[in-house]
């Protein structure tokens, strides 16, 4: 079991152990966190022994929510805590590959059915104090280059400075995000959680931070939403195959909406733009699918013709490269900017 050591926030109110008691499902890491301040008092909390490492319909729920419920869930990061901040380069041999990408939950959210959208808010997000970062043979954008390299390092993470120091003369700033997101698709296979897909899954796209509501499609009954393979910064690209992998604490409001507009992938926005992702097996595919659903967007929500929604994307749509290491997944968002409209917000 991970070991979570949270920054004290002392500016906030809410105790962490009021949230429990009033809370309708409390979790077995109770003692490890008792004390710490939250900024929302959450409805449902999941520790990280409710988890799972696949995407399925056939992975029993965690825990069963109305719609519009704030969870507070807590993560492993991507080894599925087999790995703590004294790890070296030899454990990377000894990882057991079931373990990785270890999700917590499912999260059944009553009344989501097929066809439905889950608007997910992502309220706080708050890493340990500890996370780790590797160079693994074969995985990564320049595999070639790096042929059998191996190394390993962890970091010591403050959330109150907000930033890692990568080396003396470095500091990265934290900007804390979960890589896998997703709903169950609706199959009794027990799908690999590696690549991006349809209902979400391994986006590793570091825009899905504090203040992004993501939308999922729902494929199956109560959705079954899972999060994990929290990462406490990374670039777009996550180009040498790990972010730095960080155990975190996170708190967001799941949603059912009932006759939004179809979505056929993720899509999310925040106070500033409005994004859709596409997925393919190469970043020429994945970039025309995220091309193709935002003109579908400004088509229905702005009310402008195919012609002119496309030409739009080209002079104020922003294509970002969120994921290319899973080879030959790849993940391309396409973010258009709120301010350029200039009637009232439409979703």
């Amino acid at each position: 079991m991970v070991q979570f050591h949270w920054s004290l926030r002392t500016r906030h109110a809410l105790v962490l152990i009021a949230i429990c008691l009033g809370a309708s499902a409390c979790n077995d890491d109770r003692g490890q966190h008792e004390g710490r301040d939250a900024l929302v008092e959450p409805d449902f909390s999941l520790s990280a022994s409710q988890t799972h490492s696949k995407f399925s319909r056939s992975i029993e729920p965690a825990v069963s929510v109305p719609s519009g419920s704030v969870v507070q869930v807590f993560t492993h990061e991507a080894t599925g805590g087999q790995f703590d901040v004294d790890s070296s380069v030899d454990d990377l041999a000894n990882v057991n590959m079931d373990m990785v990408h270890t999700l917590t939950g499912p999260v059944f959210v009553e009344d989501a059915e097929p066809g439905d959208t889950l608007a997910v808010e992502l309220l706080e997000i708050e890493p340990a104090d500890w996370g780790w970062m590797a160079i693994i043979p074969h995985v990564g954008l320049l595999t070639d280059d790096f042929g059998d390299t191996t190394e390993l390092r962890t970091f010591s993470l403050n959330n109150d400075q907000g930033y890692v120091r990568f080396a003396d003369n470095i500091r990265v700033p934290l900007r804390p995000f979960a890589g896998v997101m997703g709903v169950a698709p609706d199959t009794d296979e027990m799908l690999n959680t590696i690549p991006p897909r349809a209902n979400g899954g391994n986006l590793d796209d570091p825009n899905l931070t504090v203040g992004t509501t993501v939308y999922f499609p729902v494929f199956v009954a109560g959705g079954l939403f899972s999060v994990g393979d929290t990462h406490a910064v990374q670039g777009l690209g996550e180009v040498s195959g790990t972010a730095i992998e960080a155990p975190m604490r996170i708190v967001y409001r799941i949603s059912v909406l009932k006759n939004a507009r179809p979505i056929q992938e993720v899509q999310y926005e925040t106070d500033s733009y409005y994004a859709t992702t596409g997925f393919a097996e190469t970043i020429d595919e994945a970039a025309q699918k995220a091309t193709r659903f935002m003109v579908e967007y400004l088509v229905d929500t702005r009310g402008l013709s195919r012609e002119d929604a496309y030409m739009l994307c080209s002079i104020a749509g922003n294509l970002h490269i969120a994921e290319a290491v899973d080879i030959p997944h790849m993940l391309v968002t396409m973010h258009m900017p709120k301010n350029i409209f200039q009637d009232r917000d439409v979703r």
